[in-house]
């Protein structure tokens, strides 16, 4: 049985909050910093939630756990591997102290995201504390429990600007009984095609990307499911697979090794391969595209807008902090409205790449 810690400091942080509020000083919220490199080191005091930790409830009949924002993420998926369930969006660690807070607050999903949901769908509920000092707890234990904005999953990929993450209700799912992986030589275009054609179909994907000019296809289910689609499908089966997607995942695969600027492309999932220098990955069945490129930071904004999407340099190699595409000036002015309705004295993880 998996053992987690149990220490509830939602009193203790709530109280520093409020101090800081009252004498305007900035606050830098501080986990194990496995997600640095794409947060940034934020300006301030530095307020500590590792000691947040444990499992405040799990129904598993339910699927529904909840946990507080401090605890390992890996504590978590063992837990919940114990009765043969995971967590849906598939997350990825980036070290091995990760925290179910910094996961969520970060928006973090991993190959299973366009299959099986984002980070964002799986989250119910959230306890935060506010700018103010306030505990705020938002959305519940069940899909079917909000009424009007979802501030919970606003939560989500905050990175901490608009308060503190206490506690986390996610919903989750069970374990598929068999999976597998397939491999087919290709090249990146006709990958593209066949990735968006076996996404319209019956199939038990779970994961699709092409590397190198070669496609792997992943497929979880129940084992008649499974074979039926293998033998649908043809491919070759790759050994270790399991191992191939946590490689990915983690961006340990040798693609992501080495110096040089990493970038995170958000594209239409149909898109033909994009006119830019540099080495590809394409995952999420087309939509999120990875490219290892010394190509101009205007460029690359420019290209993947003109093909209806986004770009992030997610690891810049040099400086505080992932870079975003820049946002249009209606949203940089929400985001400017919900800041002052979180955190109206602006002492939030001030600083971090891309914050306003």
């Amino acid at each position: 049985m998996v053992t987690v810690a149990d220490r509830d400091n939602s009193s203790a942080l709530a109280e520093a909050v409020k101090m800081a509020a009252r004498n305007r000083t900035p606050l830098a919220i501080v986990g194990n910093g496995t997600k640095r490199f794409y947060t940034g080191e934020a300006e301030g005091k530095k307020l500590d939630v590792i000691g947040h930790v444990g499992i405040v409830s799990y129904e598993p009949t339910e699927l529904v756990i909840t946990a507080r924002a401090g605890t390992k993420l890996a504590d978590v998926e063992a837990v919940l591997s114990e009765k043969g369930q995971m967590l849906g969006f598939e997350p990825p660690h980036f070290g091995d102290a990760a925290t179910l807070g910094g996961t969520i607050a970060c928006g973090f999903s991993g190959p299973r995201r366009p299959y099986a949901g984002s980070a964002r769908d799986f989250v119910l509920g959230a306890k935060i504390i506010n700018g103010k000092g306030e505990i705020l707890k938002f959305g519940g234990e069940v899909m079917k429990n909000v009424a009007g904005y979802d501030i919970s999953r606003l939560m989500v990929g905050a990175r901490g600007t608009l308060g503190v993450l206490l506690e986390i209700s996610l919903k989750v799912l069970p374990k598929p009984a068999k999976e597998l992986t397939l491999s087919y030589e290709t090249p990146a275009d006709k990958a593209i095609k066949t990735m968006n054609h076996n996404a319209g179909q019956p199939l038990p994907l779970s994961a699709a990307c092409h590397i190198r000019n070669t496609l792997y296809v992943r497929l979880s289910g129940n084992d008649l499911g499974v074979q039926a689609a293998r033998t649908k499908l043809g491919g070759d089966l790759v050994k270790n697979g399991d191992e191939f997607w946590k490689q990915l995942r983690e961006h340990r695969h040798d693609f992501f090794q080495g110096a040089g600027a990493l970038w995170r492309l958000s594209v239409p999932p149909a898109t033909s391969p994009l006119d830019l220098p540099g080495n590809w990955i394409i995952d999420w069945g087309g939509a999120q595209r990875w490219l290892k490129s010394t190509a101009a930071l205007g460029d690359v904004y420019r290209v993947a807008e003109q093909a209806g999407g986004h770009a992030t340099l997610f690891r810049p190699g040099t400086g505080n902090g992932a870079k975003f595409h820049p946002l249009p000036a209606a949203l940089v002015a929400l985001q400017h409205q919900l800041k002052q309705a979180f955190d109206p004295g602006s002492i939030m993880n001030q600083g971090l790449a891309g914050t306003i």
